[in-house]
C-alpha cells in the first residue's frame, strides 16, 4: 500500500480584513494542517504545545500589525521548531522594520497574493528547515544558557532568543519583574557577541540622584562645576567598543532621556563643560520592571527613545511561571550556601517544597536565593522546612501514597459499578471482571455495606 504522508503543520498569522485573508484551501488539500493565529501569544501557545513538532509559519504583514506588534513577535520568531515566511506587498520592502524582520528571522518572503503552488513550495522549504532543527535536538539545547538555569518552556524560549540577539548589533530591551535576572541576561548577550572582548558597563538609572545622571552617563571636564577637579569619563565613554547596560531605564529623568536620544541618533557625546564631539561605538541593552508603554502614554518616557531602545524585546518570565525551575534553583542555592556555611543538609521537606511552589515570589529568583540562604543558617534539622524559609505552609497536606490512590480508585470503581447495576452484586461483579466473593470482600475492605449481611450479598447500600 502507498504510504500516506503525515500532515504538516502550518500557522497562518494574520489580522487582515475579511477580504484580504488568504483562504489557503488548496494548501490544506496538499497536506497542510492549517492553524490561524492573530498575535504572538497565540503562536507561542501553538509552538509550546507541540515543542518537538516542526512548523511552517506564514506571517501576513499586509495590514494589521504595528511596529510595536512586530516587536512582540521576538520569542515566536526565534523558536527553532518553526520556519517563518513573510507575506508582504511589494511596497513594504521600503520599510526598514519589515526588511529587518525578514533578514533576521525569515527563511524567505513572498509578495501576496501569489499562486498557491508557489506558496506551497516556499513554506515547504521553511518546514524542512524547521524539521532539520527538530531532528538534531536544537529545540532543547538552550536550557541553562550561559549560567542561566531553566528547563521550563518560558526559559527555553528566552535562552533561544538571547542566543539570536547576541549575533546582532541591534539594541535590546529586557522587560521583567524585579529579581528575574535581567542583568544576567544582558551579560549573557554581551559575552556571546562580537564585543565580548570589550567592556560591559552597567549603570542603574534608578540608583543615581537625578542631578548626577548627566555626569555619570556623559562624564565632565575639569572645572565644569564646583568640585570638578579633573576630567572624568562617563559610563557611555567607558563602554566604548563594548556594551552599555542601562538598568531600570524607566527611572531615567526626562532631560537625560533627551541627551541619551541625541547620542543614539548621532553616535557622539559631549562631556559636561566641554565642546568636543566624541564618537562612541557602543551597543545599548536596557531593562526595567516598569511598564514602559504605559510610561510613554503617561508622558513619563519619550516615545522616540522607546522605539530606539526596543528594537529587540525580550521578556524575563516571573519565577511563579517557571514550574520545575523553582526546584532546580532552590537545590543549587542550597548546595552553594551549605558549602559556604559548612553545614550538612539533606534537602527540602515536603512542606517546604509545597511552599516553594505555592508562594507568589514577588521578588522572584533574588527572593528565592535569599530565603534559601537564610534557611541554611537557621534550620534546626537536616531538612529545610517551610518555617525555615519563612513561608506560610498553611493548608499543606502530605501527598497521598500509592496504596491510598489505588484504594480510592478501587472504591470509586465499585461504587459506580453498583450504581449502574442498581446494587445487584452479580451484575456489578461481572462488569468489573471479578467473582461475587471477591467483590464482596473488596466492599467490606473499603467500608461499603450490602443490604444483607447474612452471607448472601445481593444488594448494596452506602456505608
Amino acid at each position: 500500500m502507498p504510504r500516506i504522508p503525515q500532515a504538516r503543520e502550518l500557522i497562518y498569522v494574520t489580522r487582515g480584513s475579511a477580504g484580504r485573508v488568504l483562504s489557503l484551501g488548496r494548501l490544506q488539500q496538499l497536506g497542510w494542517n492549517l492553524r490561524r493565529a492573530p498575535d504572538s501569544r497565540s503562536v507561542l501557545r501553538i509552538l509550546q504545545r507541540d515543542a518537538r513538532q516542526p512548523h511552517a509559519a506564514l506571517l501576513d504583514l499586509r495590514e494589521g500589525f504595528s511596529h510595536h506588534d512586530l516587536a512582540e513577535f521576538g520569542a515566536a520568531l526565534s523558536a527553532n521548531n518553526v520556519g517563518w515566511v513573510a507575506g508582504i506587498e511589494a511596497s513594504q520592502l521600503d520599510q526598514e522594520p519589515v526588511r529587518r524582520l525578514i533578514r533576521d528571522y525569515c527563511y524567505d518572503y513572498v509578495t501576496l497574493p501569489c499562486p498557491e503552488a508557489v506558496l506551497n513550495t516556499i513554506i515547504g522549504h521553511a518546514h524542512g528547515m524547521a524539521t532539520l532543527a527538530c531532528e538534531h535536538g536544537e529545540t532543547t539545547s538552550e536550557a541553562g544558557f550561559d549560567g542561566m538555569i531553566g528547563e521550563s518552556a518560558a526559559m527555553r524560549v528566552l535562552c533561544r532568543t538571547l542566543r539570536k540577539a547576541a549575533l546582532t548589533e541591534a539594541p535590546v530591551f529586557i522587560a521583567g519583574e524585579t529579581g528575574t535576572g535581567k542583568e544576567l541576561a544582558a551579560n549573557a548577550v554581551h559575552r556571546h557577541s562580537r564585543r565580548h572582548a570589550h567592556p560591559f558597563v552597567a549603570i542603574n538609572c534608578g540608583a543615581i540622584p537625578h542631578s548626577l545622571v548627566q555626569s555619570e552617563l556623559f562624564g565632565y571636564e575639569r572645572g565644569a562645576f564646583t568640585g570638578a577637579q579633573q576630567r572624568k569619563l562617563g559610563r557611555i565613554e567607558m563602554a566604548n567598543g563594548g556594551t552599555l547596560f542601562l538598568d531600570e531605564i524607566g527611572d531615567l529623568p526626562l532631560e537625560s532621556q533627551a541627551s541619551l536620544l541625541r547620542f543614539l541618533q548621532q553616535g557622539c557625546i559631549e562631556r559636561l563643560g566641554g565642546h568636543e564631539q566624541i564618537p562612541i561605538d557602543v551597543r545599548i541593552i536596557s531593562a526595567t520592571h516598569h511598564d514602559l508603554e504605559a510610561a510613554v502614554v503617561d508622558g513619563r518616557f519619550r516615545a522616540d527613545l522607546f522605539h530606539r531602545l526596543c528594537v529587540l524585546r525580550l521578556q524575563q518570565p516571573p519565577l511563579r511561571d517557571r514550574g520545575v525551575d523553582i526546584d532546580r534553583l532552590a537545590e543549587q542555592a542550597l548546595q552553594r550556601y551549605s558549602q559556604e556555611s559548612q553545614r550538612t543538609l539533606k534537602g527540602f521537606s515536603p512542606c517546604a517544597r509545597h511552599a516553594l511552589h505555592s508562594h507568589p515570589w514577588p521578588g522572584n529568583v533574588r527572593e528565592l536565593i535569599n530565603r534559601v540562604r537564610q534557611a541554611v543558617v537557621m534550620a534546626e534539622g537536616r531538612l529545610i522546612t517551610a518555617a525555615d524559609l519563612h513561608i506560610d505552609s498553611a493548608g499543606f497536606t502530605p501527598p497521598p501514597t500509592l496504596d491510598e490512590i489505588r484504594d480510592a480508585a478501587t472504591k470509586d470503581a465499585i461504587e459506580r459499578a453498583l450504581q449502574r447495576n442498581r446494587g445487584r452484586l452479580i451484575d456489578a461483579a461481572r462488569e468489573l471482571a471479578v467473582s461475587r466473593v471477591t467483590l464482596y470482600r473488596l466492599m467490606q475492605r473499603h467500608g461499603l455495606r450490602t443490604g444483607d449481611d447474612t452471607g448472601a450479598p445481593d444488594t448494596f447500600s452506602a456505608a
